[in-house]
This record gives structure tokens, sequence and C-alpha cells, in this order.
């Protein structure tokens, strides 16, 4: 929207706004003094609440510039040095999630392979033979002891 629409919005909002105060206040003078006091503190609070809206919150951060290379254009910090450091201190998050992954990895690893181990040790110390694991009666058999100690 351009500027001259802004400024007739807002003008149409004043004119509503003027308008349903007035009616607002012709019924004033009827009320008890307790509840008019009221709603003269309300205003004053809406009021305020508006003021501290309206009021431009400035923020100071460093804006980036355009920065001209040849024919062309692309946005950067301007000329102010330090180049390298701010490159340093934005790898250091992608060195610590490199690190984690590294670590994540090597201790999924040990724990697969400790498992591995643990399963091995048992089939190796075990006094079945390691065939009557892959025999398909056994697997049934297992079901029908496991079901049979459980009462």
């Amino acid at each position: 929207m351009n500027t001259a629409t802004n400024a007739q919005i807002e003008q149409t909002a004043d004119r509503f706004a003027r308008r349903v105060t007035a009616r607002l206040s012709a019924g004033n003078d009827d009320l008890p003094y307790d509840i008019s006091e009221r709603l003269r503190a309300a205003r004053m609070q809406a009021l305020a609440q508006r003021k501290r809206e309206a009021a431009p919150v400035r923020v100071a951060q460093a804006a980036p510039a355009v920065v001209r290379n040849g024919r062309t254009a692309s946005l950067g910090w301007g000329s102010e040095g330090g180049n390298w450091w701010r490159a340093l201190v934005s790898a250091v998050p992608l060195a610590a999630l490199l690190v984690g992954l590294v670590v994540v990895n090597a201790s999924q690893d040990e724990y697969g392979t400790s498992e591995v181990a643990e399963v091995d040790a048992a089939l190796l110390t075990d006094d079945l033979p390691p065939s009557a694991y892959a025999d398909p009666g056994f697997a049934q058999y297992l079901k029908t002891v496991g079901s049979t100690a459980a009462h």
C-alpha cells in the first residue's frame, strides 16, 4: 500500500474512534461515581498501552552492506576487517556437530560389537551345538519349554 492509502485508513479509524468515544461519554453522567472513576482509570490505561505500542522499538544491530565485486554485488559486512575471525567463530558449531556425530558413531559401534560378542560367547559355551539353533523345531521346543516353566 502507498502512504496516501495508509493515511486515509488512519483518518477513518480516528473518526470511528471519536464517534465511539462520544457515544460512551454521553451516558457517563448518569453513572455512579465509583463506576465512572473505574472507567476513567481504564481509559487512561488503554491510552498508555496504545502509546507504548505506537512507540517504535529500535534494536541496535550491525546491518550488512552491499559489497561490489566487479559486475556483481553481494551482501557482506563491509570493510571493517576481522572476517577470518567471523569465519572461525561461525565454523565452531559445525565442528561441534561433527565431533558429536563421531562420538555417537563410535559408542554405537562399540555397543553393537559387545552385543555380538555376548551372543557368540553364549553360543560357544552352551551345551547345544550351533546347528541346533538353526533347526525349526528347536524354536518350537523353546516356546513350549518356556510356557511350561512359567506355570
